[in-house]
């Protein structure tokens, strides 16, 4: 319907959902018999309709709500996920110890979670309070057990990565007296860790399994929906539409749909083999290279996590930390998201250009009657979410409504009408993928406890204002870097320590964990430097969104490298190529806040020069990169735009006017180039 029908290259859903198993841990789930699935299903539709319950209508202790939450999420983790990973969707063959699939050594694992995640939050609460700081047997007992079962199902459904982070962090809490240095503290015994971690809200039960619980879950149930009832296909439709025609069309597809899909989902790997499916394979058909289509796609689809208004969790999270209403974090995100997409749409615009590719038929694009007045009414959930978050209302009652406007209009939409099999499969998808992220978020818990209990942030943080500090008295000293002061390079070598921190971190563990811990670990440093506390966040999170599309491990490029068929590595390069805006806008906002709208000292004045500063500067980038604008670029040409593109994106217009001047000879020369052609 959207693409030629005969075209051989477009993938199945099967090998869709093979792709996404193979290259996004958070979904590969062991196959089970259908006794034990329906199990599963049932407890994944019961925790669906808890929280939707519990968010909407119910009154529940937040501790308590916290521990359920965590109960169903360990649980479940230990029924789906497998010790091993596997590579098979058939079910093992039947043995004593294997129930239907699942190793009884599983069952009793989750049990015990269930009972260790239950036992404190049940507990009266004056009977809590009276034991933090000095818990009975039992509760080491139960937090030992909690700790060990949160880091073996984190390690079983997001990688090895950030349980090895969250023990090395344990570690230090307890050998503190022989750590280096700055690093160096009094240490902890284990009952005073228990205690921090299990007993307090500072950690496995803290902001982040809370903002899970309260906010994400809602939020993920409403994409699954929403894209039940064909929201996404409403959105390809349309970016086939608008960009289809246009030359290399299929690439600007690519951008409109991922952007456009990255309002419903904050996923770079779901994003990437939904869309990419599609696009991908048009992509080459028209002439792009493989692994260039698949960079354009997985880079268009990692900018779901920072297009308004779902964001993942990270935005739900900033509302915690920050306590500023969700409609601020969301205006501050709009145009930095905007830059990014902006950026990628050059190079593809250049590269078409250069290569000298077509846009697709009339035959190969969808008819814009035809797609709205088949998919119009998909769009009301989004539309009621949106206004409810912008007219002040809490997120999860703005997702609760929407949640139940997908469901009506999902019974009344003749398309894409949902049953109630449909419904019930959608609520056990939701809450299916919310269980990675759920024990990713426990396992930061763990990590932030230690992070408060040692005060090893503000350890860290000295260690790289110091760190940035002695590199800028280097420089400050030498001519002509001793134009700026030695605090502005300070400033700038601690964002490059914390930007390459936070993509080392990302490149293992999902990109609300790295956001979370560098947080903490980074923040310190950066509110040293006088950066506005908003600002901090956003730059952490910005570059823990980067990692997936950054080398040696960059998950949304790999998996749209087995769409293009194409070398993985060489697809990453690309992908960050591509996606270079979305590593310089985060020190544009650094040095010019005012391109997040709602920080301190915003002016309308500031904000249009950053903005075009940055636009510009972005595209300047694009054509350096590309080799081509009017014409091609030699090897000089390319690096003196690339040089002089930092002029515009220093916000300032002084440094815009003088890039002009610097940029004249060049455009003179591809001016004369073209017309000679």
């Amino acid at each position: 319907m959207n693409a030629d029908p005969q075209d051989e290259d477009r993938l199945s859903a099967e090998e869709i959902a093979e792709l996404e198993r193979k290259y996004d841990p958070e979904t590969a789930f062991r196959p089970t018999g259908a006794k034990i699935a329906m199990v599963i299903t049932t407890l994944l539709v019961a925790m669906s309709v808890y929280h939707f319950y519990a968010s909407g209508f119910g009154l529940i202790r937040e501790l308590l709500h916290r521990g359920i939450h965590l109960a169903f999420v360990l649980g479940l983790v230990f029924f789906m996920f497998s010790y091993r990973r596997s590579n098979t969707t058939e079910a093992p063959p039947a043995v004593w110890y294997r129930l239907d699939g699942v190793n009884l050594l599983d069952i009793i694992f989750g049990i015990l979670a269930v009972v260790a995640a239950l036992y404190l939050p049940l507990l009266p609460p004056e009977i809590v309070a009276e034991r933090v700081g000095n818990p009975s047997d039992f509760d080491v007992l139960a937090g030992t057990i909690l700790l060990v079962v949160t880091l073996e199902a984190a390690r079983r459904s997001v990688g090895p990565t950030l349980p090895i982070i969250a023990i090395i962090f344990i570690l230090f809490a307890i050998f503190g007296p022989y750590a280096p240095g700055a690093l160096k503290h009094g240490g902890t015994s284990w009952l005073g860790l228990i205690n921090h971690l299990y007993m307090t809200n500072q950690g496995i039960y803290g902001v982040a399994i809370g903002v899970m619980a309260q906010y994400v879950f809602l939020f993920i149930l409403f994409g699954v929906l929403a894209t039940r009832i064909g929201l996404g296909q409403l959105f390809i439709d349309l970016a086939m539409v608008i960009a289809g025609r246009y030359s290399g069309g299929p690439a600007k597809v690519a951008i409109f749909s991922s952007a456009f899909m990255g309002t419903i989902s904050g996923s770079s790997i779901a994003n990437t083999v939904t869309t990419g499916a599609l696009t991908i394979p048009a992509m080459k058909r028209v002439g792009y290279p493989a692994h260039f289509s698949g960079a354009v796609e997985a880079t268009a689809s990692t900018g779901g996590q920072i297009t308004p208004p779902i964001m993942g969790a990270a935005a739900f999270i900033m509302v915690e930390y920050l306590e500023i209403p969700l409609r601020d974090i969301l205006a501050a995100a709009l145009f930095p998201a905007l830059l990014h997409y902006f950026g990628i749409f050059i190079m593809v615009h250049l590269e078409a250009k250069k290569l000298g590719l077509r846009g697709l038929s009339a035959e190969e694009l969808p008819k814009a009657a035809i797609v709205l007045r088949q998919h119009w009414l998909s769009i009301i959930p989004l539309g009621i979410l949106v206004y409810l978050i912008l007219s002040g209302r809490t997120p999860d009652f703005a997702a609760v409504y929407g949640i139940i406007a997908c469901v009506v209009v999902g019974f009344l939409n003749p398309v894409n009408r949902l049953n109630l099999t449909d419904l019930w499969n959608s609520l056990a998808a939701g809450a299916r993928s919310t269980l990675a992220v759920g024990a990713a978020a426990a396992t930061v818990g763990i990590v932030v406890g230690v992070v408060t209990l040692t005060g090893v942030g503000f350890r860290l943080g000295y260690v790289v204002l110091q760190t940035a500090t002695d590199i800028g008295n280097v420089m400050g000293s030498v001519w002509p870097f001793n134009y700026f002061t030695v605090p502005q390079w300070a400033l700038f070598f601690s964002l490059l320590l914390v930007a390459f921190a936070c993509i080392i971190m990302g490149a293992g563990i999902p990109t609300t964990a790295t956001y979370i811990i560098l947080v903490a670990v980074a923040g310190p440093a950066l509110a040293q430097l006088q950066v506005e506390q908003l600002v901090a966040h956003f730059f952490v999170f910005y570059y823990g969104v980067l990692a997936d599309i950054t080398p040696p491990v960059a998950l949304a490029a790999y998996a749209a490298a087995g769409i293009a068929g194409s070398n993985p590595f060489k697809t990453g390069n690309t992908a960050f190529r591509l996606g270079i805006a979305k590593a310089l806008v985060p020190f544009v906002f650094v040095y010019s806040p005012a391109l997040l709208l709602v920080a301190d000292g915003f002016t309308w004045a500031a904000f249009a020069t950053t903005l075009l500063g940055a636009m510009l500067g972005i595209s300047s980038l694009g054509v350096a990169f590309s080799g081509f604008l009017m014409a091609p670029l030699n090897k000089l040409e390319r690096w003196w735009v690339g040089l002089v593109s930092l002029l515009f994106i220093a916000p300032g217009v002084t440094t815009m006017l003088v890039g002009f001047v610097l940029m004249l000879p060049v455009l003179i020369r591809q001016f004369l180039h073209r017309r000679a052609a």
